[in-house]
């Protein structure tokens, strides 16, 4: 009719994003954290907590013994009980602090919550359904099944602690300077696929590290803390569809298990050697 208004649609590259958080319950830094630096810049329309059963942990446990033997075993559980004597109570103190920082800095958000043991259930996935996110950071331990990982418009995206290829799996920081491997010490924002830590990249993070004085765990997370501004811009453009890929092409693939206590005395020597 003449003199009418025609409403037109928005496309979805042109609105705020839908945005969705999987994590663990024990995990403040991505919980809280970054569940308020994702309602910054994106309308944060979940958050998926994570709580594994001890059936669950035997099983990880069981599968990585057999893996790697059982003297390599023995190696992991010694830096296990090493971390939890001599690193852990400061590193505890310094994720607090962290916390609280970032609280500062970003307005606190109450998003839904649904809590499972794993991001794979028929309740996560109609969860994740029915908040219809465009895109998702999943920040667990799980290996995502492609129904779920599959339902977010613009897809869903790992910060991976490690460069990638290189450094595949969950300690990728540690492995790189266990391996002297210095300028590969940082972040890798990836798009799960269905492999392993193997879909396309879209940025490296990283910061001027301290090897001496910072454990791995506070490594790996300052390289996204660090960055909180440049993972937010590569996440619009994913969402706006102006982001390309790294190419990887010719580069050597690699997936690291848990840290060894022979590989960190190593890295430490390193380090102190290298400071010299």
């Amino acid at each position: 009719m003449e003199g009418s208004i025609r409403e037109e649609k928005v496309p979805p590259q042109a609105r705020t994003p839908r945005t969705l958080l999987i994590c663990h319950h024990d995990a403040p830094l991505d919980f809280d954290s970054l569940a308020n630096w994702m309602g910054s810049f994106s309308n944060l329309a979940g958050v998926v907590i994570l709580e594994e059963k001890r059936d669950q942990v035997k099983r990880r446990v069981q599968r990585e013994h057999k893996r790697i033997g059982t003297l390599r075993f023995l190696d992991v559980l010694a830096f296990r009980l090493f971390y939890k004597l001599f690193l852990a109570a400061a590193d505890t103190r310094w994720t607090n602090h962290q916390v609280d920082l970032v609280r500062e800095r970003y307005p606190a958000v109450k998003p839904p919550v649904v809590r499972s043991h794993s991001p794979n259930t028929p309740e996560v996935e109609k969860f994740i359904r029915d908040a219809q996110p465009d895109l998702v950071i999943a920040r667990c331990k799980f290996i995502i099944k492609e129904q779920v990982f599959a339902i977010p418009r613009a897809g869903t995206f790992v910060m991976h602690p490690g460069i990638c290829p290189e450094y595949r799996n969950a300690h990728g920081c540690f492995w790189a300077l266990a391996h002297d491997d210095v300028t590969r010490v940082g972040v890798s924002l990836l798009k799960i696929d269905r492999g392993v830590d193997t879909g396309p990249i879209y940025g490296y993070f990283g910061y001027k590290y301290d090897e001496i004085a910072e454990s791995h765990y506070r490594i790996q997370c300052r390289c996204v803390l660090e960055n909180l501004d440049a993972l937010a811009a590569k996440l619009l453009e994913i969402y706006r569809g102006t982001a390309t890929a790294i190419d990887v092409t010719g580069r050597k693939s690699a997936a690291w298990g848990q840290p060894w206590m022979t590989a960190y005395l190593r890295w430490k020597s390193h380090a102190r050697r290298r400071l010299r």
